[in-house]
Order: structure tokens, then sequence, then C-alpha cells
């Protein structure tokens, strides 16, 4: 039997007086002092708002809306003087669905929709000032992946790497970048400083052109020869360890759920504290863990 699935929101929406929109939580400084703001804000204001503000009638007054999503977006409508907002209205008083399943712009996903948008016949210069970006930014961006492998950018895709630490990779080979973007992915750190370690800890061979780069910060030759050795032990045992991770994992887990079952028992429970109390006690943290 198939379920009727109800829709979220009022399918046709509504315009609303900016005044009659009322936001469930507060705007701070530090919300909008930074350049992600500035860009929604020159979106809004050279193609209007593209995403709807999702509000919610207020009870017991029809003419007043709960603004479930899209305090920002209300934020540049009135700096920039605007006096009303399409908006879509939600069935349900829920501001968790819209405000926890947000997934944010990634660098890589960023470029690609000025790729398209320059294939599509806009100039760097009119998305420079949609976005409030510097036009520098914008014709980096065109070329922001020239010189890393498709493997490497994939992995990489949907993460929040930064735009210098993907100029790094290049100084890599194709295969020496997807292992830096597989360790980038297993860590779970994607910052300049983390790439940069891992280029100084690559071994000639598997850098272009087969050089360090010129300057390492002060070290020296024997002490980058030292943490490419380092480097290499370190990611081979970290491979190892995930290798096994799942299976390791699994058996842990039964250990404690058996372990459990042991303290639970009365009888054991009774033998131990009277026999083996610090074991006991071992046994019981353990028990107690809700994670391994």
């Amino acid at each position: 039997m198939k379920q009727k699935v109800h829709a979220a929101f009022d399918l046709d929406g509504i315009t609303l007086p900016l005044g009659a929109i009322l936001p469930i939580r507060q705007i701070k400084p530090s919300d909008y002092a930074w350049g992600k703001y500035r860009s929604m804000l020159a979106s809004i204001r050279e193609v209007g708002v593209i995403e709807p503000l999702i509000v919610h009638p207020q009870k017991k007054s029809r003419d007043v809306y709960l603004l479930l999503d899209g305090h920002m977006r209300l934020k540049a409508l009135l700096e920039l003087g605007r006096t009303e907002a399409f908006c879509l209205v939600a069935n349900d008083d829920d501001a968790f669905t819209y405000n926890d399943k947000v997934n944010r712009l990634s660098l890589i996903q960023e470029h690609a929709m000025i790729l398209r948008a320059v294939d599509n016949g806009d100039k760097p210069e009119q998305i420079a000032k949609a976005l409030d970006l510097d036009i520098g930014k914008i014709r980096g961006s065109l070329n922001l992946l020239d010189g890393i492998h498709a493997d490497a950018v994939d992995l990489l895709k949907e993460k929040p790497i930064t735009a210098a630490a993907l100029r790094l990779f290049r100084k890599a080979n194709p295969v020496r970048q997807i292992d830096m973007a597989q360790l980038m992915v297993s860590g779970n750190n994607y910052t300049r400083a983390y790439a940069e370690a891992l280029i100084v800890g690559t071994p000639s061979s598997q850098l272009v052109n087969g050089s360090k780069p010129k300057s390492a910060h002060g070290i020296s030759e024997e002490e980058i020869a030292r943490m490419e050795k380092e480097m290499e032990m370190l990611e081979r045992d970290y491979r190892l360890h995930q290798d096994h991770f799942g299976e390791n994992s699994l058996h842990l887990n039964s250990a404690q759920r058996y372990v459990k079952r042991l303290t639970e028992n009365a009888k054991v429970k009774r033998f131990l504290g009277n026999r083996y109390p610090e074991i006991l006690e071992e046994f019981q943290e353990l028990a107690a863990l809700n994670t391994l």
C-alpha cells in the first residue's frame, strides 16, 4: 500500500511585507561581518532573492509570520531597503529541518558554478559584481583545478578545502595528489598547513620536476629527508590501522557487550567483588562506555 507524502510547504508561495515577518533568532554582528554575507548582499542587489524565505503563520495572528529559514537573507533585504519578499509558507512550525540540513557550498562546487556561468555567457566582471568579489578572485577561480588530478578533485569536491591548500597539490604528481586527498579526507583536515606538511614529507620522485620547494621555512635537507621517512612510515601505519579499524571495532563492541552481561549477572558480580574488586571496577567502567 502506497503511503501518501504530504508537502512540507504551500507550493504557491506568498509575497509578504518584511514588517510581517518575525525572526525567531537574533542576528549578531559577527554573523554578517564575513565575506559570504557581502556576496549574498551583492547577489540580491543584482538578481534578487534566489532561495525564498521559509515562514509559518504565527498562532492567533494570521497577519504575522514566523521566519523559519532565511534570517541572513532577511537582514540583506532590510539593508537594501526592500519592503517585501516572496516566501514559501511551511505547513509545520519546524525550524530544525531547514536550519540543520544545510549543505554549505564548497570551494570546488563554487568553482564549478562559476565555470558554468562563464560557459553560459556571463562575463567574469558580471559575476564579480553579483557576488561582491574581486575580479582577480573570479579569474583565479577559473583555473583553480588546473594541474590537479580528477580523482583527487572528486575526493575533495564536497570538502571545506582552501584555495591555498589546493594550489599546493600542483607540486605533486597525480598519484601523490590522490594520496594527499585520501589522507586529508581520512584525517578531516583540509588546511593549507596540513597540505604543506604533506608536500614537505613527499619524496622528490613524487614531486613535479622532482625537486623540493626552494624554501621550506628554514628546514635543512637532512631534516626534510627525515620528515619524508617519518611521513612515509606514518602513512603506512595509518592505512594499516584504517584497514583493520572496522574489524577491531566489531571485536571491541562484542567484548564490551559480553563484559556488560557479566557485570549484570548477580553471581559473577558478587564473586568478582569478593575476590577481584579491582577487576570488577574496570569491567564496570568498560560496560558503562557509550562508544569505544
